[in-house]
């Protein structure tokens, strides 16, 4: 099975502090790297990573607040300094857009690629990007501002040839894709073998899905219904959820009550307030709700 991984590069909120960068994440899936959310630090954070920006096609930025567009200038403008050629797609609401022309404007005299700006509709659920391998959907948010989440989904992908079945049978290898798209094989003797003969079950999809930030949102859960792995905000422990609605944020356990409902596979929690001292008291917190769950840290990868 191809490598579906998380990278965290940022998992602080709106105030950088000694131990987080603000958001940013990049999935990697299957040697194409998808950033979502660009705070200040990202590219710091994205070159310790020992990820190449060269394989980043596509960049989904959730909303219009600093601490998830400020690191989009800086990384423009190094990819134009490292000679970069290919078309780089940034998806985002329109509030975003701004901020790159002004960046191409005055600050890349020569950019050297194209940057193509995709506007999103964060108030609904739709598909805006696919590939041969993925799909990206919009989950819409509340925030204070226009505001959406992003659903990653891996194309079904197809059953596995026997290699016993291969062997002896003789099959030749320009069949084996015609088999695991559906086909049978005949052999030379007139035996017919059918599809479900040759091949065993594919590997389950996998999923990611990504909410910061947003109030709790119980309505969310149909559409992450399964999935493998959900990062949700977690700004606030409970006892500060006052201060969580006045802001439009979650708190540890609105995260994990949002896991449960939708039946995920795990959670991961970040986006903590720089008030909080001890971001194992909100593990602790969702942890006693959905157990499945791990705080999210810079330089962590997370295997989907």
């Amino acid at each position: 099975m191809e490598p579906l991984t998380l990278h965290i590069l940022g998992c602080g909120s709106a105030r950088p502090t000694h131990k987080h960068n603000p958001s940013s994440q990049v999935l990697d899936c299957r040697s194409k790297l998808f950033m979502i959310d660009c705070g200040e630090g990202t590219q710091v954070a994205f070159t310790r990573s020992r990820l190449s920006m060269n394989r980043l096609g596509h960049v989904f930025i959730s909303h219009n607040h600093g601490d998830h567009v400020f690191g989009l200038p800086g990384l423009v403008c190094t990819m134009a300094l490292m000679g970069r050629t290919a078309d780089l797609h940034i998806h985002a609401p329109e509030e975003v857009r701004p901020l790159l022309e002004l960046v191409e404007r005055h600050y890349c005299e020569y950019l050297g690629y194209r940057l193509l700006f995709h506007p999103v509709d964060t108030t609904s659920h739709q598909l805006i990007h696919e590939d041969r391998s993925l799909e990206v959907w919009t989950l819409p948010l509340r925030h204070r501002v226009p505001c959406c989440g992003y659903l990653f989904r891996e194309k079904p992908l197809l059953p596995h040839i026997r290699r016993d079945m291969i062997d002896a049978f003789q099959i030749p290898f320009s069949q084996i894709n015609n088999i695991k798209n559906g086909s049978g094989w005949t052999t030379p003797d007139g035996t017919f073998l059918p599809h479900e003969k040759l091949t065993t079950p594919a590997h389950p999809s996998r999923s990611f899905a990504y909410c910061s930030d947003t109030l709790f949102t119980p309505s969310l859960a149909p559409l992450l219904k399964n999935v493998t792995l959900l990062y949700h905000e977690a700004t606030y422990p409970h006892e500060m959820e006052p201060r969580a609605r006045q802001h439009a944020h979650s708190t540890a356990s609105q995260a994990a009550r949002l896991a449960q409902a939708a039946q995920v596979a795990r959670l991961c929690i970040g986006h903590y307030s720089a008030s909080i001292d001890d971001e194992n008291l909100l593990l602790q917190e969702a942890q006693a709700i959905f157990p499945h769950t791990i705080l999210a840290q810079e330089g962590m990868h997370i295997q989907l």
